[in-house]
């Protein structure tokens, strides 16, 4: 039996970026940093996604890769999976390999859940008898057995999750490369979701998983990779590698430089899709984001053509998947007219009463009824600050919502007595 289940040596990924992009562009998903060209630049720009990046993984090894958004741990992932290919370097794979790293990753609109999870399974790497061997318990975890036989373009999206999630989960692999699954669906499909990948684990597979949640990580990996910039930064035990991503220097409260979203996990039709955000904390664009204070959230939309979007919106969630805020367009009765091109936006929340601590922003664009165009639950994760000026004392410190209070002593117990 080979001692190493994964050798990387040298692995980097260039990406040339240009001012058009094609409807059916197949790196659309990979591409970071997209926003470094100065306006009216018609040149292409270089981007490494990744560079130079070495490690080895033993079997039997889970290994979380933590990073920021545009960090290269996507492309990683794809690369591994021979989705893409790298542009130097090279990976050694010693193992059956399976993915999960896009929800819905080969399925087919058109066909049935039934035949997407036998299209699926293959696509994966599984016989037909295995799936078969499988089925009804990827069906059971799914929950979507009534609508086995209707098309997928008719499910929910968290229908969608749950069944991809559900084969991927259940294929017999030696090694596995999961991106960023607990991060899609609502709470109950992440508990779940949790659970059955720490069965995975204790099976003894080799596990790469991608995720920011960092509960996760800590609980299923004893070894992590910190990734920064498409460079390894750090890669050792779980717990060093999260401490050092919780305190880097390089990591701070507000991103007043653009981060792209072109490397997340998202759902919709695509017309119109979210491709840059950045977020501060006052009307100069820069400064941190305290508690109790304002929250101001950009957004870079690119459109394949001028149209109205009845709903748009940012949600903040904790890092459980609680969602604590979700400002969206309708509650203001507003359309938002986007341009063929490149679009801009601005959210402003004046009080953001939300304790110190780590949130995740997430954006939503749609057309009612029914009609996700971009969906990403979990576009970048942020810090709220504590607020030490002196009109904030009073602001409770536990819990998830900030309060302020009056507090009344009374001078005498006559009140008591009588």
């Amino acid at each position: 039996m080979n001692d190493i289940a994964i050798r990387v040596e040298n692995l980097s990924k260039r990406y040339t970026i240009g001012r058009a992009r094609q409807r059916h562009d197949t790196l659309r998903d990979s591409l970071a940093g997209l926003f470094s060209r100065k306006r009216g630049d018609d040149t292409d720009d270089t981007f490494w996604a990744l560079r130079d990046v070495s490690f080895e993984i033993k079997p039997g090894e889970v290994v979380g890769i933590i990073g920021h958004n545009g960090a290269g741990k996507s492309t990683l992932l794809k690369i591994l999976s021979q989705i893409t290919e790298p542009t130097g370097g090279r990976a050694e794979i010693h193992g059956r390999v399976g993915s999960l790293l896009e929800v819905g990753t080969g399925f087919h609109p058109e066909l049935t859940g039934r035949e997407n999870i036998y299209l699926n399974g293959a696509i994966l790497g599984m016989r037909r008898e295995e799936i078969a061997r499988k089925f009804d318990e990827i069906v059971a975890f799914s929950e979507v057995e009534k609508f086995l036989d209707t098309p997928v373009k008719r499910y929910s999206s968290g229908m969608y999750v749950r069944l991809a999630f559900a084969v991927a989960a259940y294929l017999e692999p030696e090694i596995l490369l999961v991106d960023e699954v607990l991060a899609v669906g609502d709470a109950s499909f992440q508990k779940k979701a949790l659970g059955k990948m720490g069965a995975v684990v204790n099976e003894g597979r080799t596990v790469l998983f991608v995720s920011h949640n960092m509960d996760a990580i800590q609980r299923l990996c004893r070894k992590g990779i910190l990734m920064n910039k498409g460079e390894v930064e750090l890669f050792g035990d779980a717990a060093s590698v999260i401490e050092r991503y919780k305190y880097d220097s390089t990591r701070v409260a507000a991103f007043s430089s653009w981060t792209s979203v072109d490397d997340v996990q998202r759902i919709g039709d695509g017309w119109a899709r979210f491709a840059g955000v950045r977020i501060f904390g006052d009307e100069e664009g820069k400064g941190e984001i305290v508690s109790g204070g304002q929250l101001h959230a950009e957004l870079l939309i690119h459109s394949n053509e001028a149209r109205t979007v009845s709903s748009l919106a940012i949600t903040v969630f904790d890092q459980n998947g609680t969602k604590l805020i979700n400002a969206d367009s309708i509650s203001k009765g507003l359309l938002f007219s986007v341009q063929e091109g490149l679009n801009k936006c601005r959210f402003v929340i004046d009080e953001l009463h939300l304790n110190p601590g780590t949130y995740v922003l997430g954006l939503w664009m749609s057309n009612y009824p029914g009609q996700v165009i971009d969906w990403i639950p979990a576009a970048i994760l942020f810090d709220v600050t504590e607020n030490v000026t002196p009109q904030m004392f009073g602001i409770r410190a536990d819990g998830i919502v900030p309060c302020t209070f009056e507090l009344s002593l009374v001078d005498s117990t006559e009140e008591i007595q009588s």
